[in-house]
């Protein structure tokens, strides 16, 4: 399946520099941490530094999404996430990923929704908080959807249900997964947002803005005509990678190099 989702570099099919930030703004867009705690406080060491270096400016973070699953300290994500919202304020956004969405689902305690929670990534996510694997092994699917309520934490839940599902900022438009060709970035609906894939990948006809996204593992950062694609599968390769935007420049910074 991951070998599924692994998509090589393609050359781009036309220049995108002429997309542009307002003046005085520095945007720092992170790919999905997926539950790599480790990865997340390198790179944003390398981007405090980046920007202190760079001199004075209006600087946001913009998480894209999917801060859970498949790694092993999610817990630990989603606390340095909410440090960082209480330091950076309304500089720091958060994007809603499906698999944030399926975590949120998940922690109803629905069995259903806990199964599938657990098969793209979940167990690891429950791991993460105050149960032990021998524990999480013997519990039948119902005691685990009945237990999970419990065990993640209400002010995660509250924190993750606040997270947004897109992001403009000058000719940028930041989502999880891509978007609907054809349909402009405020009418796009929440579920093309969060786990649109092929469609997205294969149109190269220009949206309304330049489209920054993760949710599609490449083995490096993905330029194309109207996209960037940075989910460079962090949880697995260990490079977790953040672009980097100041008026017309772009740049990359990345763990694990």
């Amino acid at each position: 399946m991951l070998k599924a989702l692994l998509r090589r570099k393609p050359k781009p099919a036309a220049p995108i520099d002429t997309a542009t930030l307002p003046d005085g703004m520095r945007v720092y867009a992170i790919g999905d941490v997926h539950g790599r705690r480790d990865l997340l406080d390198v790179l944003l060491d390398q981007i405090f530094a980046d920007d202190r270096a760079r001199g004075a400016a209006d600087t946001h973070i913009v998480f894209l999404g999917d801060l859970m699953d498949r790694g092993p300290d999610s817990a630990g994500v989603i606390d340095r996430a909410i440090e960082l919202s209480q330091t950076m304020g309304r500089n720091v956004h958060f994007l809603m990923g499906n698999h944030e969405e399926v975590y949120l689902a998940a922690s109803t305690g629905d069995e259903k929704l806990v199964r599938f929670f657990c098969k793209i990534g979940g167990r690891e996510t429950i791991l993460s908080y105050d149960i032990s694997a021998a524990e999480y092994n013997a519990l039948t699917m119902g005691e685990l959807a009945a237990r999970l309520p419990a065990l993640l934490p209400q002010a995660h839940v509250d924190f993750v249900s606040r997270f947004q599902d897109r992001v403009v900022m000058g000719d940028y438009a930041f989502v999880h997964a891509g978007v609907r060709p054809g349909v402009g970035i405020e009418k796009q609906r929440a579920k093309d947002l969060r786990w649109i894939r092929e469609e997205f990948l294969i149109d190269e006809t220009p949206h309304d803005k330049l489209i920054v996204h993760g949710h599609t593992i490449t083995d490096d950062v993905e330029e194309c005509s109207n996209r960037i694609g940075i989910d460079t599968g962090a949880y697995m390769s260990g490079m977790l990678t953040a672009l980097a935007l100041e008026g017309r420049s772009r740049w990359y910074l990345k763990t694990g190099q």
